[in-house]
C-alpha cells in the first residue's frame, strides 16, 4: 500500500485496457499538435531558444505519469510560470545566453526538489494560505503582461521592459520603427485564433462537419497558423525581408545534464524557485481538482506535489525549463476522452519525435505567430468580472486581489506574488483574530440556540450564552478575554456565562491560558464560568490540564441541557418573550448584523 501511495502507477496500471490505450492515444495527438507550438511559444517567452520548450515536454511527462494523481491533468511548459521563470533569470544573465539557458535549468532542479520536500512532509495544505482573490489576480495581471510582452514580437519591435508600465513606455517610443511583413504575419495568426476560438466550430458545423470533427479542428487551430506561416516564411523567404524566425533548433533527443552547482546561483534563484514551485501547484493542483470532480475521481494534493516534482527534476536535468500543470491542454486532454496518465507518456513520444524530424521546418517558424499564439492564449487568464464579483462580495479580499495585480503590474511579477502571499497570510490572521461571537437565545419551544440580534429568543438576566465560532489560539486568546470580561461589566445581575464551543476544534497553550484568566477573573467577579458542545478531541486535551478542576462552573454536553441547568431554576424564563437579557424583546437586526 504505501509503494502505491507513492507510486500512483501501480493503482491504474495493472486494470490498463485497449480501450483505455486507444482513448489515450487520441488524446495524446491531439495535446501533441496543441503541445509543440505552446512549448516553442513559451520557452520564447521565458527567453529561451525554442528547443528547451521541447525538452520540457518529454521527460516530465513520463514522470508525472509515474508520480502523479490526476488521469488528465496535461503538464508542461505554461505561460505564468515561463513568465516567472524570466522575471526570475533577468538579474543573472542574458536571455538566450548560456549562463540565462543554465539558470532556468537550475531554476526547474530547484523547483523539482522544494515540490518533491514539501510532498514527503505533506505540506500541501500550505497551498491553501494563497487565497483564491489573490491568485486570481496574480494570474489576470501576469496575463496582461505576457500579452504586452509579445506585442514587439508581433509587430517586429524592439521593446524592454518586466513589468507592465516599463513595456508599454518601450513600446511606444519605438511604434515608429513597426515592421510591415511581420505585422503581417502576426496580426494575420492573431486575427485568425480569434476567430478560430469563438467562430470556427459553428461555421464548420454549419457547413456539415460532425460536432466532435469542427471541435477538433477549433482546438487545433494554432498548428494550423503554425504550418501556415512556416510555408509562407519557407516559400517567400520571408528572413530576407526581415521577418524573424525561431531559426536553427538542434535535432535530436535532449541529452542528460548536471544544474550549475554554483552556491552563490543556487541562493541568488532560491525566492524565484519557490515562487515559481509555489504557484504552479497552486495552478496545477486547481485544475486536477476541477477535472477529477467531474468523473468522480480526486487527487492527493501531497502526492501532487511529488509528481509535479519529478516533473521538474526531470525537465532540469533533461535541459528544459520549469513545467507545471497546464489549464487549456489539460481541458482539451479530459475533453478527448484521456482515460489514465499513460495519456501524457504518448504525448511525451510524440514530442520526441518532432525533435527529431520536424526541427528543419521548425527553424522558419515566424516568432510573430508564436507571439500571436501566446497573446490568445493567455486571454484566458485574464478574469476583469472577478474583481467585480471579489467587490461586492468582500471588500478586503478586493483590497489584496487589487494590491497583488497593481504591484505585478507596475512593478515586478516576485512583488506580485509575495505581496499576495503576504497578504493571505495576514487576511486570515486579522480575521481569526478577532473571531466572531454571538449572545444566543433559546428559541422558544425548541432546544436550538440563535444570536440574539437575528432572531427573538428567550434569554435570562443572570445567565448569558457566548457562542465562539473560532478556534482559539495565541492570536485570538486576547480578544476572547476582552470579550468575555466586556460582557460581565455590562450585566451587573450576571451570575452564570457559558462558552458554547461548537466551532472550537483547537485550543492552543495561550488560548488555555486565556481561559484560566478568565475563569478567574469571572471568580473574583462572583460569576460562574461554563463550557458547553465542547468537542472530543478538544475535551481530551482539556482533561490533562487543571482548568476543568478549577472550574468555576460545568461542562455542559449541549447547550440546552445548561439552560435547563442553569435557566429553568429562575422560574418559568420560557414566558418571557426574549431577545435581550431580562427578557427584553429583541429589535430584528439591520442588514449586515450577525
Amino acid at each position: 500500500m504505501s509503494l502505491k501511495r507513492y507510486l500512483p502507477l501501480l493503482q491504474w496500471l495493472p486494470g490498463y485496457r485497449r480501450e483505455h490505450a486507444v482513448s489515450d492515444l487520441i488524446a495524446a495527438v491531439i495535446v501533441t499538435i496543441m503541445l509543440i507550438p505552446q512549448s516553442l511559444a513559451y520557452a520564447l517567452l521565458a527567453g529561451l531558444p525554442a528547443q528547451v520548450g521541447l525538452y520540457a515536454s518529454i521527460l516530465p511527462l513520463v514522470l508525472y505519469a509515474v508520480f502523479g494523481t490526476s488521469r488528465t491533468l496535461s503538464v508542461g511548459p505554461v505561460a505564468v510560470a515561463a513568465l516567472m521563470t524570466a522575471a526570475a533569470l533577468a538579474p543573472i544573465a542574458e536571455p538566450g545566453s548560456a549562463e540565462y539557458v543554465a539558470g532556468a535549468v537550475l531554476l526547474a532542479v530547484m523547483s523539482g526538489l522544494m515540490l518533491t520536500a514539501m510532498g514527503l512532509l505533506k505540506l500541501g495544505f500550505l497551498a491553501n494560505f494563497l487565497s483564491h482573490p489573490v491568485i486570481s489576480g496574480f494570474i489576470t495581471a501576469s496575463g496582461l503582461v505576457i500579452a504586452a510582452s509579445q506585442v514587439k514580437h508581433l509587430v517586429g519591435i524592439e521593446a524592454n521592459g518586466h513589468n507592465l508600465l516599463d513595456i508599454v513606455i518601450s513600446l511606444a517610443a519605438n511604434l515608429g520603427s513597426v515592421h510591415g511583413p511581420t505585422l503581417l504575419i502576426g496580426g494575420g495568426a492573431l486575427l485568425f485564433l480569434i476567430f478560430a476560438r469563438s467562430h470556427l466550430k459553428p461555421l464548420l458545423i454549419r457547413v456539415g462537419a460532425s460536432q466532435r470533427g469542427a471541435e477538433l479542428v477549433a482546438k487545433t487551430a494554432p498548428i494550423l497558423v503554425v504550418v501556415a506561416t512556416t510555408a509562407l516564411a519557407w516559400g517567400l523567404g520571408l528572413d530576407a525581408r526581415g521577418v524573424q524566425l525561431v531559426g536553427e533548433v538542434p535535432a535530436g533527443l535532449p541529452e542528460l545534464t548536471l544544474p550549475p552547482l554554483e552556491w552563490g546561483l543556487w541562493k541568488q534563484l532560491a525566492v524565484g524557485a519557490l515562487l515559481i514551485s509555489v504557484v504552479g501547484f497552486v495552478e496545477s493542483v486547481s485544475v486536477g481538482q476541477t477535472l477529477a470532480a467531474k468523473r468522480r475521481q480526486r487527487i492527493d494534493p501531497d502526492q501532487e506535489l511529488i509528481g509535479l516534482g519529478a516533473a521538474n527534476l526531470g525537465a532540469g536535468f533533461s535541459g528544459g525549463m520549469p513545467v507545471t500543470g497546464g489549464f487549456s491542454r489539460s481541458v482539451v486532454n479530459f475533453d478527448v476522452g484521456a482515460q489514465t496518465p499513460a495519456a501524457g507518456a504518448y504525448t511525451a513520444v510524440g514530442i520526441a519525435l518532432a525533435t527529431l524530424v520536424l526541427t528543419p521546418a521548425i527553424a522558419w517558424l515566424p516568432t510573430a505567430t508564436l507571439a500571436a499564439t501566446i497573446i490568445v492564449a493567455v486571454a484566458s487568464l485574464i478574469d476583469f468580472p472577478a474583481l467585480v464579483r471579489t467587490w461586492r462580495y468582500s471588500r478586503t479580499d478586493f483590497g489584496a486581489m487589487l494590491a497583488t495585480i497593481v504591484l505585478t503590474l507596475l512593478h515586478s511579477v516576485e512583488a506580485g506574488i509575495m505581496a499576495g502571499v503576504g497578504l493571505s497570510i495576514g487576511l486570515f490572521l486579522f480575521r481569526t483574530s478577532r473571531p466572531h461571537s454571538a449572545v444566543v437565545g433559546r428559541v422558544p419551544g425548541t432546544e436550538h440556540f440563535r444570536n440574539i440580534q437575528r432572531h427573538k429568543v428567550e434569554t435570562s438576566a443572570h445567565v448569558t450564552f457566548l457562542r465562539v465560532d473560532e478556534s482559539l489560539y495565541f492570536a485570538n486568546a486576547r480578544f476572547l478575554e476582552e470579550r468575555v470580561m466586556d460582557l460581565v461589566t455590562r450585566q451587573p445581575d450576571l451570575q452564570d456565562l457559558v462558552l458554547v464551543c461548537p466551532a472550537v476544534n483547537l485550543i492552543d497553550a495561550s488560548a488555555l491560558e486565556s481561559l484560566e484568566a478568565i475563569n478567574e477573573r469571572l471568580t473574583d467577579a462572583g460569576v460562574r464560568l461554563h463550557l458547553s458542545e465542547v468537542k472530543g478531541p478538544v475535551m481530551d486535551r482539556l482533561k490533562s490540564t487543571q482548568l476543568l478542576s478549577r472550574l468555576g462552573g460545568q461542562v455542559f454536553l449541549s447547550t440546552f441541557e445548561a439552560w435547563r441547568s442553569l435557566v429553568l431554576p429562575e422560574g418559568k424564563p420560557e414566558d418571557k418573550p426574549g431577545g435581550e437579557p431580562g427578557g427584553k424583546p429583541a429589535e430584528m437586526p439591520a442588514s449586515g448584523a450577525r
